[in-house]
């Protein structure tokens, strides 16, 4: 009775190592890969991103973008917050503002490449997906109408910011900042979104 007692103790103490074990590991995964294949072999799909870039930062990559793109190096600010992201584990420490410029006076130079550079950088491939799902087509090419000394209207290239409000002007809609806070849909995960709510058949400025 007793050996039955602690056959029991000890079967239950490896389920609880074993199940322990899973989580912490599942854990690790899903904070690292942040992947999920599918069943039938297609490719794999983010389905968790850690978006932790700080203003000062995105701004400083978005100059660096704009003021280089007409210079024989292009930088692209995302590629620039990835690799920042993917050399510290998805977080931005103090110092990241000069270690971007240091990278950025590399890459102009000639010194490195953003492929030499990321190379053996595991995750940069997905810093750089996850980066470009959220950021995306906020910065490119767009043209705007101006008038020239004569008043004739002609289209001009531009290049910068082009992202804008999605909803168009003067029409109401109700504003919920909720970005980053618990979803359970599917699997537990932060919204990353930013909920505007407006009434059917208001038109949108995208």
């Amino acid at each position: 009775m007793q050996n039955r007692k602690w056959l029991r103790r000890g079967i239950l103490a490896e389920c609880l190592l074993l199940v322990l074990t899973g989580v912490f590991y599942f854990r690790q995964e899903f904070r690292v890969t942040q992947t999920n294949a599918e069943p039938d072999g297609k490719k794999e799909y983010i389905r968790w991103v850690e978006f932790h870039p700080t203003e000062e930062l995105m701004t400083q990559a978005y100059r660096l973008d704009v003021e280089t793109y007409d210079k024989p190096v292009h930088l692209c600010w995302i590629d620039l917050l990835a690799w920042l992201a993917a050399k510290h584990g998805g977080e931005f420490p103090s110092g990241c503002a000069k270690e971007l410029d240091k990278f950025a006076e590399e890459l102009i130079s000639g010194e490195t490449t953003i492929e030499k550079a990321t190379a053996d950088m595991k995750y940069y491939s997905y810093y750089k997906e996850a980066y470009e799902a959220v950021l995306g087509g906020f910065v490119g090419e767009y043209r705007i109408q101006c008038a020239d000394e004569a008043g004739k209207v002609q289209w001009k290239e531009c290049y910068g910011i082009k992202a804008f409000s999605p909803i168009a002007k003067g029409f109401y809609y109700n504003d919920y900042d909720d970005f980053g806070a618990s979803r359970s849909y599917g699997y537990a995960r932060p919204h990353l979104g930013h909920d505007m709510m407006g009434q059917i058949g208001t038109p949108t400025g995208i």
